[in-house]
């Protein structure tokens, strides 16, 4: 059987991921898909899908 693997790192980027996106999204528009991939990463890491 596979062990579970902790993801409360992953769920913290996730989550400082999402606010960088929230902030460039306010503060400069045009660099707001800089961000997309990090919060679609850490989130696909913490749900354990990658």
């Amino acid at each position: 059987m596979e062990t579970k693997k902790s993801t409360a790192k992953y769920w913290v980027y996730f989550v400082i991921w999402t606010a960088i996106l929230i902030t460039l999204m306010f503060v400069l528009r045009q660099f707001f898909w800089l961000a997309l991939p990090g919060v679609c990463t850490s989130f696909a890491k913490a749900m354990d899908i990658m």
